[in-house]
């Protein structure tokens, strides 16, 4: 299965044209693209020990022997990556990223430096999180193609346990293009534990994140939301299409009901990561009604893809064709993440 989903995956990303142009009654017609993307870069920690988390193990001295060399090399990879992407499509790439795992702010401006996106400026909205390993979500924008007018967080509680802490769910609105447009960046709680006995606690970060959707239609009937994060389910999974409300087919993304494009691409498959021999797509992009069909805006979605380039897998052993991680336990393998990353592609008439 690792294999076949891989080369599906592969033909998809071809299959998407890099100019936008079609034939409309006789005429061509084509478009400008704006990727939005979400990226799980997996453990991006700095070097300096943060007392209030739990980031031992990625301190200078400890097994992993984490250092300033190795940080760099990291932060520079992901920029690669991040850099690489959309590109085909686009001669800036991303208009924004959402991105999960990240400790700080100042692993952030690290980032924007790398030399792959420095020249893009990319501004940047974090906030911290309760998270016990001090990792949280974040968001990276292109000045000149997204400008911020909102941000904000909401907390994820359990009230079966008070002192049970996850990541916070950022919300940023802003205006891409002339449109406008709020994004919401989650990372859910994981699986540890098991699958069936930890999905309460992804139903209830669902819950937060079908309010903050209805919370934005409240506020602005014809706003347009994409929701995106490592979900830690599959599109398939109940939390995401029951308690977030979403699904796969574009005609029953009505009445404030969520369009995932990703729910086709899991169905072929096609995976952001993988485990015991099968792959999963938790890194997911939700798309609003409206932004579907274009109503209330210009922009309106195209395509999705998951960026699983060569250079990014493993290319032997046991587990070929996974992501290429930076570690493997303790075992230094200097790779990219666990996981692949996805984007989605809105349009707009040239």
């Amino acid at each position: 299965m690792i294999r076949s989903g891989l080369s599906l995956s592969v033909v998809l990303l071809l299959s998407i044209p890099a100019a936008f142009a079609q034939t409309d009654g006789g005429a061509k017609k084509e478009y400008v693209p704006f990727c939005i993307g979400f990226y799980n870069i997996e453990n991006l920690y700095d070097t300096i020990d943060s007392p209030d988390t739990d980031d031992a193990e990625w301190l200078p001295g400890s097994a992993k022997q984490w250092g300033a060399k190795r940080y760099q090399h990291k932060v520079e990879k992901m920029g690669e990556v991040i850099g690489t992407m959309a590109k085909d499509l686009s001669a800036n790439g991303l208009g924004l990223i959402g991105l999960a795992e990240v400790e700080n702010r100042t692993v952030l401006e690290d980032l924007v430096k790398a030399k792959a996106i420095a020249g893009r400026h990319y501004g940047i909205v974090h906030h911290d999180s309760p998270d016990r390993r001090g990792v949280d979500v974040a968001m990276l924008y292109d000045p000149s193609r997204f400008t911020v007018l909102n941000e904000r967080t909401y907390t994820v509680h359990n009230p079966a346990d008070t002192s049970w802490r996850t990541r916070d769910q950022l919300v940023v609105t802003g205006v891409a293009d002339g449109d406008t447009l709020s994004v919401i960046v989650a990372h859910w709680p994981s699986r540890r534990g098991g699958e069936s006995r930890s999905r309460p606690l992804r139903v209830l970060a669902a819950e937060v994140g079908r309010h903050i959707v209805d919370s934005l239609a409240q506020a602005h009937p014809r706003g347009r939301v994409a929701y995106m994060g490592d979900l830690n389910d599959d599109p398939v999974d109940i939390s995401v299409n029951k308690f977030l409300k979403s699904s796969g087919d574009k005609t029953k993304a009505v009445d404030g009901r969520l369009f995932n494009p990703m729910f086709d691409l899991f169905n072929k498959g096609i995976g952001s990561l993988a485990w015991r021999d099968s792959w999963n797509l938790f890194d997911q992009i939700i798309l609003s009604p409206n932004l579907v069909t274009g109503d209330g805006g210009r922009y309106h979605y195209y395509g999705t893809r998951v960026y699983n380039e060569p250079y990014m897998r493993q290319t032997e052993g046991n587990f070929q064709g996974y992501p290429l991680r930076t570690y493997v336990g303790d075992q230094y393998v200097d790779g990219w993440s666990d996981h692949f990353p996805v984007f989605v592609i809105l349009v707009r008439d040239k």
